[in-house]
C-alpha cells in the first residue's frame, strides 16, 4: 500500500525532546499524520491513551494499534512501513540487531540522563549543584560513547555513501548509512548545547558527534519536520519548554 492510500497516523505530542523523534521519522517515511499537542497529559482523556501520562503516543488507524513510548513507536513504524529498509535493516541481520541496540541505548542511556540534566538546570524548584553535576557528567560520558563509536565506524567503513539528500556521507551508527537509530538521538543531542551553552557542554570537544548532528539536520525531511515544530512553538504563549513534567 502506498503512503497516499494510508489513513493519517494520529500522534499525541509536539514539543519536548521525544515527540519530535516521531514527527521526523514520519516525515522521513513520507507517512501521513495528524499531530496534536496535549495540554493535560495527566487528564483522564490522555491517560486512556497512555496510562503513563507522557508524550508521545500514536494511534495507527491502518492497523488499529495504539502505542506509546518513543522507542517502541520508532521500532513499530520502521518494521511496519519501511519495507525497502531505507532507514532500517532486514530483520535477522547483524545491522538490524545493532540498530535495535542503539535505539535501546538512546531510550535508556541518553534520554533519561539528558532529561534529568535539563530538569535540574531549568525546572527543579531549588538549585542542587551535586545533582546537576552528576547528570551533566553523564551527558559528557554518553556523548563520549557516541564519539568513540562514530570514530570506529569512520575507520572501518570510510565516509559512507551518503543518501543523495544533502546530508553528506558517514560515519553513521550502523551499517554505513543513516537509519532510525541515528535519528533517535537527534532531539536530545541537539537540545543540550542550546540549554547549557559552551561553558558546560562544548560541541567542539566532540567533533564527530557535532558533524553527525549537522548532517542529520541537513536532511530535507528532518529539516521540514523541525521547521514545522519551530513554527508551532513560536505560536505558543508561553513557549513549550524542552522538558517539563509529563514529558513535553
Amino acid at each position: 500500500m502506498s503512503s497516499s492510500q494510508l489513513k493519517p497516523i494520529k500522534v499525541w505530542g509536539r514539543g519536548g525532546a521525544n515527540p519530535p523523534k516521531v514527527a521526523m521519522l514520519l516525515e522521513e517515511l513520507d507517512l501521513p499524520r495528524e499531530i496534536t499537542h496535549v495540554e493535560d497529559v495527566k487528564g483522564p482523556e490522555y491517560l486512556a491513551v497512555n496510562p503513563n501520562g507522557r508524550t508521545p503516543a500514536i494511534h495507527d488507524p491502518n492497523t488499529g494499534l495504539t502505542i506509546w513510548e518513543s522507542g517502541a513507536i520508532l521500532q513499530y513504524l520502521v518494521e511496519r512501513y519501511d519495507a525497502g529498509h531505507r532507514l532500517s535493516f532486514p530483520l535477522g541481520t547483524p545491522e538490524a540487531e545493532h540498530a535495535r541496540q542503539w535505539l535501546y541505548f538512546q531510550v535508556s542511556g541518553q534520554g533519561p540522563y539528558y532529561g534529568q540534566a535539563v530538569w535540574f538546570k531549568k525546572f527543579h524548584h531549588e538549585h542542587l549543584p551535586s545533582a546537576l553535576e552528576r547528570y551533566v557528567k553523564e551527558v559528557g560520558r554518553v556523548t563520549g560513547v557516541l564519539e568513540g563509536h562514530l570514530g570506529r565506524q569512520k575507520e572501518e567503513a570510510g565516509a559512507g555513501d551518503g543518501d543523495g539528500d544533502g546530508s553528506g556521507g558517514g560515519p553513521w551508527l550502523v551499517g554505513n548509512k543513516f537509519s532510525y537509530a541515528d535519528l533517535a538521538f537527534l532531539s536530545w543531542q541537539r537540545a543540550i548545547p542550546i540549554v547549557f551553552g559552551k561553558e558546560v557542554y562544548d560541541p567542539d570537544e566532540f567533533p564527530l558527534v557535532k558533524d553527525w548532528v549537522h548532517r542529520m539536520l541537513a536532511r530535507p525531511a528532518i529539516a521540514k519536520a523541525l521547521a514545522e515544530l519551530d513554527e508551532w512553538q513560536k505560536s505558543q504563549k508561553p513557549p513549550v519548554p524542552i522538558r517539563k513534567d509529563g514529558g513535553q
